[in-house]
């Protein structure tokens, strides 16, 4: 039986077997058992402020919603339905899931959907992080790329970043302070008028090709395997530019045969993009929250470019043999609306994409409703990922080098 997990005031959590709370995912329902999962190691429950959770007998107005927020490699089914009070404020940036209480159990509406040791909750010993950035930067000093992941590394607990001092993984290459799209979440550089702080300062300075290369060719040396990739969370679009991105690479390559060099864009900038192919690219992965133009613009809000630049970009890489992923920014009632699996599978019918990586959009759900619309025929999140393996298309959550 499916019973109600919510909040007191304080953030305690409490459990009611007794009552079921209402899921949302485009329209108000009950959760399905085979929705649900036992929360994984790493879930973070999340009370929300001036919410109630909603029961079928209307909201339990004593009490507080709650959400979980998932760990990386999970895909989300559901978000909580609840009752907001008048001046409750905006949500931060997360990935807010429906939680619930099976047998005592927390529980959430999610799928296993990745694996990665890289993407693991870390452990450092005590000092261990800043005795490697410390001395990674005495190395290198005035090296501004390595500045700004040392920045990331420890403010933002960012792990492609961190994997620039541990020597593992994708490393992160930033690269660009300006952006052309104006997402509804940017997790960087927020409208004003959005009401919440963004969660990270967005890099305030140009990276040169020399610094770049520099970081890049120290990790593929010391990494077997290794990734590094142009275009982070703390930056705008790297595509804007791709001289300096072409430069890099080719430095790289001069230096380094072997390791994968990822560039991670919202693909606008077609031609951009065929430059860094030119010099040496060989994996990319493109974010989009949709293929319908309507619900692409309402969130990218993009400036000189449309989706239908993103989809030629998606289909170069493609067709100059990349290993091209799409970052594809999930959200129950939008994603799993009957037009946007078909508008999906529409397109990845015609392209050799190798993964569609399922990105749990952060945002406050009810704001990205506002924004993008309320759909027209929710057919569940598990339809989303059984149609995109239905073309032949990896399912996933992290860039892989194989």
């Amino acid at each position: 039986m499916i019973g109600l997990a919510y909040c007191d005031k304080a953030g305690r959590i409490y459990f009611d077997a007794a009552r079921e709370p209402f899921a949302d995912g485009g329209i108000v329902r009950r959760a399905f058992p085979e929705e649900l999962i036992p929360a994984p190691p790493g879930t973070i429950p999340t009370l929300l402020p001036g919410r109630h959770p909603l029961l079928g007998s209307g909201p339990a107005r004593r009490r507080f919603a709650l959400a979980a927020i998932l760990p990386a490699g999970y895909t989300r089914l559901l978000v909580p339905a609840y009752a907001k009070d008048a001046g409750a404020p905006a949500l931060p940036l997360f990935g807010y899931t429906y939680a619930c209480v099976v047998d005592d159990v927390l529980h959430v509406a999610a799928m296993r959907t990745d694996e990665s040791e890289d993407w693991k909750p870390r452990y450092f010993a005590p000092g261990e992080l800043d005795r490697r950035i410390e001395r990674r930067l005495a190395a290198d000093p005035g090296n501004r790329v390595l500045a700004q992941v040392a920045r990331c590394s420890r403010e933002y607990g960012c792990f492609t970043a961190q994997n620039v001092f541990f020597e593992c993984g994708e490393a992160a290459m930033p690269v660009s302070p300006k952006c052309n799209a104006r997402c509804a979440g940017c997790i960087s550089e927020l409208d004003p008028q959005a009401g919440i702080p963004s969660p990270q300062e967005r890099i305030r300075f140009e990276t040169t090709a020399e610094e770049l290369a520099s970081v890049a060719i120290h990790h593929l040396t010391r990494v077997a395997g290794g990734i590094v990739s142009f275009g982070q969370g703390c930056e705008g679009e790297p595509l804007l530019r791709a001289t300096t991105v072409a430069r890099a690479i080719e430095r790289i390559r001069a230096e380094r045969a072997g390791g994968t060099i990822n560039l991670n864009t919202n693909g606008s900038v077609t031609k951009g993009l065929a430059r860094c192919i030119d010099a040496g690219l060989q994996a990319v992965r493109v974010s989009l929250n949709s293929f319908r133009p309507r619900a692409y613009a309402a969130y990218y809000r993009p400036q000189g470019y449309g989706l239908d630049d993103v989809l030629s970009s998606i289909r170069l890489a493609c067709d100059s043999g990349l290993r091209v992923s799409l970052n594809y920014l999930t959200h129950p009632g939008v994603t799993d609306d009957a037009g946007e699996i078909a508008a999906m599978e529409g397109f990845l019918r015609g392209v050799k994409v190798e993964m569609v990586q399922t990105r749990t959009l952060n945002i406050d759900p009810e704001w990205y409703f506002e924004t993008v619309g309320r759909p027209n025929d929710p057919l569940g999140m598990r339809r989303v990922i059984a149609a995109i393996r239905g073309c032949g298309v990896r399912v996933g959550n992290f860039t892989h080098t194989h």
